[in-house]
């Protein structure tokens, strides 16, 4: 028996019609960006590190509040073991994002298993980016089902084009973030789109202001899934002005300061093009979106990288 892991660092022909789907909706399914083949080598090792993950819940589904009961929540699972460290810091993937934004070269940002356990609760309407301390729009996350993944096991629905919109407000995932978005969605008559199925090794890609939500698990499985956060390199840290946001920099960005590139010992970065790959009708870094403002800037002569973390005392978010 062959031991070797998968080679996830080649290329995957991306069609142009997913980039157009991408930054018109800001969101897109890439069916096959993973085999099924791959992902069930991959599996099992992103299990014992999801296993091992401290933060995994462990009080009963009845006792947790909305957010808890949405999903069991383990991150930097790439820190757990070699396999998971493969799967997260597949250049494939990596260079997926990279083109799907129209930037150069992406950072990780974090890592998550969010598996939803049977009976699990719906996820509520929420924006990703709330919670980063990212000063870009230039952020997009990978979301892998490990298992054949039906509706009723809780598959995503997003709000089209909302990523254009920004910011909407300091709402934390919660029944008050479900109701003030879907207030807001029936308001500016946003269309919402529902997935269907997906397969292991499809990927379903969001940008991170986009409104999004995932049903309730109506199974008696688990729906296992892998994301992976991704931002454009070169991005600098943004104000520290939400509770949240300061535990996130604490967390992923310890040592780096508002206006500092982002750029710390857990954000390497996973995928740069280089001139050979450049290729006719792949775009470069060019601003997409109303409101979507330049692309990220590039890290200003002399900037410190911020990869000595400072010690500093936790926070608690």
């Amino acid at each position: 028996m062959n031991d070797r892991l998968p080679d996830l660092s080649d290329a995957f022909a991306l069609r142009a019609a997913a980039i157009e789907d991408y930054r018109r909706d800001g969101h897109v399914v890439v069916p096959g960006l993973a085999t099924a083949e791959e992902v069930a080598r991959f599996r099992p090792g992103l299990l014992r590190a999801s296993e091992a993950a401290p933060q995994r819940e462990k009080k009963p589904l009845e006792e947790r509040d909305t957010y808890g009961k949405a999903f069991l929540q383990m991150f930097n699972l790439w820190r757990q073991n070699e396999v998971a460290r493969a799967f997260v810091h597949a250049r494939r993937f990596a260079r997926v994002a990279a083109e799907l934004m129209g930037v150069t070269a992406v950072r990780l940002y974090h890592d998550q298993a969010l598996f939803k356990e049977p009976a699990g609760g719906a996820t509520p309407w929420h924006q990703d980016q709330f919670y980063w301390p990212l000063q870009t729009a230039d952020t997009v996350t990978l979301w892998m089902p490990l298992v054949p993944t039906t509706r009723e096991m809780g598959l995503m629905t997003f709000a089209s084009g909302s990523q254009s919109l920004g910011n909407l407000g300091d709402f934390a995932i919660s029944d008050a973030s479900h109701r003030e978005f879907e207030r807001l969605i029936a308001e500016k008559g946003l269309q919402v789109a529902a997935e269907a199925a997906l397969a292991p090794g499809d990927a379903s890609f969001h940008a991170g202001w986009t409104l999004h939500s995932a049903s309730s698990n109506q199974t008696d499985a688990m729906r296992e899934v892998m994301t992976i956060i991704y931002y454009a390199d070169g991005t600098l840290v943004g104000p520290l002005d939400h509770p949240n946001r300061r535990f996130d920099r604490d967390v992923w960005l310890r040592g780096c300061e508002p206006g500092e590139p982002a750029a710390g010992p857990l954000n390497p970065v996973l995928y740069e093009r280089g001139e050979a790959e450049s290729r006719p009708g792949f775009p470069a870094a060019t601003a997409w979106g109303a409101t979507r403002g330049p692309p990220s800037p590039a890290s200003p002569p002399g900037a410190r990288r911020c990869a000595r973390a400072r010690r500093r005392p936790s926070e608690t978010p």
